[in-house]
């Protein structure tokens, strides 16, 4: 038997993978950190103190067995410590790398609060689960027999493919149905490059598509089958397609040229990046190339944009924020990253109006001052009389979060029932909706939130699914068979 190794961060310091220079990955769109050595990992592995308690499985929204995975890295049991990372987690490897483990199982580590260094946690999941690919220990998930079921999933996100997978493991015949060319959402056309290299999600899916799941592109609900329709196919469906509705700014001048949404604006570079031609960016429209950019927000998604043009080649890049650094919502790590690479933050400022003919030339903001906290703890943003600033702009991007489009409308389904907030209503025990035999799952449910609670919240509607078909399902297998 190995030797206990652990404890080591009496004597090891936290070291975090290499980094690349500011100057160097502001040039392209490649990952930011190089990978870990075999013996790099094994070291930082082993400074995790083994708690009677592990607050970072504790938050863990998937509730992954840290622990007992680093325990297997510091041991030089890889293998093992792959088993156990993707028992918990249908996507460790894109967890590895765009996790906010600062918020989340880093940021609650015992030794981290004890000012020794958090153990790199994250960065020994990328090393672990890229060795497995490498070595061939990823493999598809193919039931041990068929059910003879069939169940439609809506929308091939991050939820949507954590629950496709379940219930294809289960023995259902898979349908997942995405309004895009390729499947992943946000994984693909949201999140940049720098922090997510686009081959990671396609070999996940390609896994999925050689377990069996059947994948239909550019299929629109709706226009290419009603969800009535898709529910005669199916014996059951889940909806999981997250919340794209730009939160929009109603403020003078915001209908002026070059002001753009976050989203339309990353999805245009990462398809470029992809290979795709695309005329918004050739024509300059989503090009930052010697623009000055202005981003409005203080979320991940604000972040990846000025990351972003600062690679596309602006002149200048400006983040204007409402709160301070400290309440800021998106990762800390990130805004690190970001000052780095040169973008400038604007704290406590917050936008009037945008000024301009037709073309938009600067964004009108004023100054803020935190006031007294509200019930959640955050202060409450103030106006200062007479502060008023112009930030010249060429291009502006609002980054200021999603909403959820009208999904009773758009699939024909005016009796699928929504919040109000648009989200959809689902019974958060069994994660039904109002419609029989539907369930949701992910942002459309939790609003814009992260990638991991997305995967949990898949996981979670795929047993409640199964559990369903398992009822409903019986008695038509016993009618087929005779």
């Amino acid at each position: 038997m190995a030797n206990q190794k652990m404890l080591g961060f009496v004597h090891t310091a936290q070291k975090m993978p290499d980094k690349r220079s500011a100057a160097d990955r502001r040039q392209d769109f490649a990952e930011i950190y190089a990978r870990f050595s075999d013996e790099r990992a094994n070291e930082q592995a082993n400074r995790c103190s083994q708690c009677g308690v592990p607050f970072c499985q504790v938050h863990c929204p998937v509730s992954n067995n840290i622990p007992d995975w680093l325990k297997l890295t510091a041991e030089g049991r890889l293998e093992e410590a792959y088993e156990v990372s993707q028992a918990t987690n249908n996507f460790p490897e894109i967890c590895g790398r765009i996790c906010p483990q600062d918020r989340l199982c880093e940021g609650n580590c015992v030794i981290e609060q004890s000012t020794h260094g958090a153990v790199t946690i994250g960065s020994v999941e990328k090393y672990i689960n890229d060795t497995a690919w490498e070595n061939g220990w990823v493999k598809p998930r193919t039931p041990a027999r068929e059910l003879g079921l069939s169940v439609g999933v809506i929308g091939a996100g991050p939820a949507g493919l954590a629950a496709a997978e379940e219930l294809r493991a289960k023995g259902y015949e898979v349908h997942v149905y995405d309004r895009y060319d390729r499947m992943g959402g946000l994984l693909v056309y949201g999140i940049p490059g720098f922090k997510l290299e686009k081959d990671v999600v396609a070999r996940r899916v390609q896994r999925l598509a050689d377990a069996g799941v059947i994948f239909h592109s550019n299929f629109e609900v709706g226009r290419d089958a009603t969800l009535a329709e898709l529910r005669e196919r199916h014996v059951t469906i889940l909806i999981a397609t997250g919340v794209y509705k730009a939160r929009d700014i109603q403020a003078p001048g915001s209908g002026l040229k070059n002001i753009v949404p976050a989203l339309e604006y990353l999805t245009t570079s990462n398809r470029v990046g992809l290979g795709d031609r695309m005329e918004a960016y050739e024509d300059g429209s989503l090009n930052a190339a010697g623009k000055k950019v202005v981003v409005l927000g203080g979320g991940d998604t604000a972040m990846d944009c000025v990351r972003t043009a600062i690679r596309q080649g602006a002149t200048s890049v400006k983040c204007l924020y409402r709160r301070d650094r400290k309440n800021m919502p998106g990762s800390q790590r990130e805004v690190a990253h970001a000052e780095e690479e040169g973008v400038e933050f604007v704290w406590q400022a917050a936008p009037e109006a945008f000024t301009g003919d037709e073309v938009v030339t600067g964004v009108r903001a004023v100054r803020i001052h935190l006031g007294v906290a509200d019930a959640t703890g955050r202060q409450t943003p103030q106006v200062i009389e007479g502060s008023d600033f112009t930030e010249p702009a060429d291009l502006v991007i609002k980054a200021l979060g999603f909403e959820p489009e009208d999904l009773p409308g758009l699939f024909g389904s005016p009796d699928l029932t929504v919040t109000r907030w648009g989200t959809l209503l689902v019974d958060h025990r069994t994660k039904m909706t109002s419609l029989d035999g539907v369930f949701a799952a992910g942002d459309i449910v939790r609003g814009a939130s992260l990638v991991v609670w997305a995967i949990r919240d898949g996981r979670d509607a795929a047993d409640a699914m199964h559990a369903y078909a398992q009822t409903v399902g019986a008695p038509k297998l016993a009618v087929a068979a005779e």
